[in-house]
């Protein structure tokens, strides 16, 4: 039996199983047994052929589990190029602990640093660059430097930081960013600090040159800076190809390691198994050794002064297990010698930016909306819009609503726009598969744009192909198969009940109270009937239907450097008759006289493991497909609480009333502050700008 088989008691007598225990049927009603597994049958796969997100692992709970690769000729050939976005997690705490959470090390190191840098002085301006959980940063805080920053690629270290700091109530301030491109000014620090061995993670050379040509633009005239980093010549000689410890009673870790093609880099895998849970990670990273002589040229290359060795260091772990790359590390200063950066004069008057608003057509029918046309709420939605833009200040704003002209109108405003705000979710002429048309225009025509670009859009109008790649990131998703338009018959391959769904599409169309079946007849009846509303000629997709909490996660910015998470809610159902099944589809967002229509909602109550997992499976999900400026993320969580991605969304619902402004408002920030910060990360992005913001300094960003 398949590990989702149906239960041959909730199908009637007449439908027989197939001989994998999967029931075979026949969108008419009756049920087709696959016999000598001959007959053409809808199974669960993708369009490119290969299994869906709704088959194996996919399809289960989400577990902490994953599978080794086994036996591997050549490590080199499975380190990912950005292996750096995923490594630095709780279990790199656990694993590297003997060392990073070692307080009396990090005492130590701390002591040492600060007697080569020759004792700064308490109001330095000091950078913990790729600070990791900040335990440098916080020590220095601890010991009364007033102003110390911390900047790390991982989103769930920085937050353990933030974290720590309030925690103990130190001064110490955290941000994310990605140390080739540090979001500071020029001449901003006295000292600044990359330590614990976290310089030479890229690919190549050019990228940790370009990380050394940040530091010296942000460092101060005189400024330093110190580097911990890995001692190349001895690691070459004494790294150990493999390796094993036990962490704790529960953990056990093996390690193989071997030299890159080059000869310039060391490779190590890294197998966490967990006594009860099985193998957790099967990983493979990169770190590029570097001697003296090759740290002396960068350094150089880089420009600054003054290159000093002093020594190196080693940890004294309390583990006395393989310390890998933290075994013997060089520590290294030089210093900058530069003129200060020219202050660019202070305009006396605000610049005042001409954009142009794209919006649906008014004029033309949109199959999405009731009675297929823009009814009163619609033009209130967009006085609304236009109310705020009113009051935004410094900008002069032109619509354009006519999509016969659209093209001609925009030619006219070359050279006079700064860029376009584009706010036509409706797609070109009204069709929501042409959403991505508006975007690509712009680019065709040279036009600056907000929101997500044209392959985005269609990464995300198509939901089975969004579950695919969160399934290979390893985000969980709902089980779920897929139906073709000429499919006939299908393979149920999900436990009831399920939720019967258009594949693509937008604004819940096609999803009503009957697209959750409990039983076979109703499947087939939801089946009918989006094929009847939406077309034949558009794929079905059947996915488990959970029953735990309705949640939606906003962003807006751009990760890693500016960006805010804005507070989770989810839908408050209470109201809604207890024979209905609890969904925010179409007769909630589009049918007033619905009994949906009383849907709410309110600020999401959830665990904080589970809210920070979610909103780092976000904000992955955001960088991978390619989102910009703003998006949304449809969540569910099991009847165990269990967390599943169902969709994303790119540039959403901008109205007053919509989710995102839900959020906004929970944060208090209002409608008109949600529509600039949209605006503000757009031209911080398009570089029109150079102001900032972050989760941390959100209010001053306003």
């Amino acid at each position: 039996m398949g590990t989702n088989a149906t239960n041959p008691k909730e199908v009637s007598s007449d439908v027989p199983l197939s001989k994998s225990g999967e029931t075979a049927t026949n969108l008419n009603g009756a049920s087709k047994g696959n016999g000598n597994g001959k007959d053409k049958t809808a199974t669960a796969e993708t369009q490119t052929g290969k299994p869906s997100a709704g088959s194996s692992a996919a399809n289960r709970k989400p577990k902490p589990r994953c599978r080794s690769l086994g036996p591997v000729a050549n490590l080199e050939e499975h380190v990912p190029s950005d292996w750096w976005r995923r490594v630095f997690n709780a279990y790199y705490l656990k694993t590297d602990g003997d060392v990073v959470e070692d307080e009396s090390i990090t005492k130590d190191e701390v002591s040492q640093f600060i007697q080569v840098l020759g004792t700064p002085p308490q109001d330095a301006m000091i950078l913990d660059l790729c600070c990791g959980q900040g335990r440098h940063t916080l020590e220095l805080a601890r010991r009364g430097y007033k102003n110390v920053h911390g900047v790390d690629r991982s989103h769930y270290l920085i937050q353990k930081a933030k974290t720590r700091a309030r925690k103990e109530g130190l001064s110490a301030k955290f941000r994310e960013g990605d140390a080739r491109k540090i979001d500071f000014p020029a001449d901003t620090f006295d000292f600044i600090l990359i330590l614990g061995n976290s310089f030479g993670y890229f690919d190549t050379t050019a990228d940790d040159l370009r990380v050394l040509k940040e530091v010296f633009r942000i460092l101060k005239p005189w400024g330093k800076i110190l580097i911990d980093v890995t001692d190349g010549t001895y690691i070459k000689s004494t790294y150990d190809p493999r390796s094993w410890e036990w962490i704790g009673d529960k953990y056990f870790v093996c390690r193989e390691r071997s030299l890159s093609l080059d000869n310039q880099r060391l490779i190590s895998r890294e197998i966490i198994t967990h006594v009860e849970k099985g193998v957790l990670e099967d990983q493979f990273y990169a770190e590029r050794l570097y001697d003296k002589e090759t740290l002396q040229s960068l350094f150089n290359t880089a420009k600054f002064s003054d290159t000093v060795f002093h020594g190196t260091i080693t940890p004294d772990s309390q583990r006395n297990q393989d310390l890998g790359m933290m075994a013997q590390r060089l520590i290294v200063t030089a210093q900058v010698k530069k003129e200060w950066t020219p202050v660019k004069p202070k305009t006396a008057k605000p610049q005042i930016r001409s954009i142009a608003v794209i919006l649906g057509d008014p004029q033309k029918k949109d199959p999405i909306k009731p009675g297929a046309v823009f009814d009163d709420d619609d033009i209130y939605t967009i006085d609304q819009l236009k109310s705020a833009l009113k009051n935004a200040d410094n900008y002069n704003v032109t619509y354009l609503t006519n999509h016969n002209t659209l093209i001609s109108d925009l030619v006219k405003l070359e050279g006079k726009i700064d860029y376009v705000f584009n706010l036509c979710d409706e797609g070109y002429n009204n069709e929501a598969r042409k959403e991505l048309h508006v975007p690509s225009l712009l680019e065709i025509l040279n036009i600056p744009y907000t929101g997500g670009g044209p392959q985005c859009l269609a990464y995300c109008y198509d939901k089975s192909l969004v579950r695919g790649i969160a399934a290979e990131m390893e985000i969980p998703v709902p089980p779920a198969f897929f139906i073709k338009p000429e499919d006939t018959t299908f393979e149920f391959l999900v436990d009831f009940p399920v939720i019967v769904k258009p594949n693509f599409g937008d604004s819940s169309i096609g999803i009503t109270q009957r697209s959750v079946a409990f039983e076979l007849e109703q499947l087939v009846n939801a089946i009918t009937e989006i094929r009847a509303n939406v077309g034949y000629d558009k794929p079905i997709l059947v996915e488990r239907y959970l029953t735990g909490a309705d949640m939606t996660v906003g962003i807006i910015g751009n990760p890693p450097e500016n960006y805010v998470v804005l507070p989770i809610i989810e839908e408050d159902y209470s109201g809604l008759p207890a024979d209905l099944p609890r969904i925010c589809g179409y007769e909630a967002k589009w049918m007033p006289s619905s009994p949906y229509a009383c849907l709410k909602s309110k600020p999401a109550q959830l665990p904080p493991n589970t809210e920070k997992f979610i909103v780092s499976c976000c904000l992955k999900l955001f960088e991978r497909l390619e989102c910009r400026d703003y998006a949304r993320f449809d969540w569910r969580l099991d009847s165990e609480g269990n967390p599943y991605l169902l969709e994303v969304n790119p540039n959403p619902g901008w109205c007053w009333d919509g989710h995102l402004a839900k959020m906004a408002g929970i944060s208090f920030i209002s409608y008109a502050e949600m529509v600039r910060l949209i605006l503000l990360a757009a031209e911080i992005r398009l570089k029109l700008t150079d102001v900032s913001f972050g989760a941390t300094d959100l209010l001053n960003a306003r």
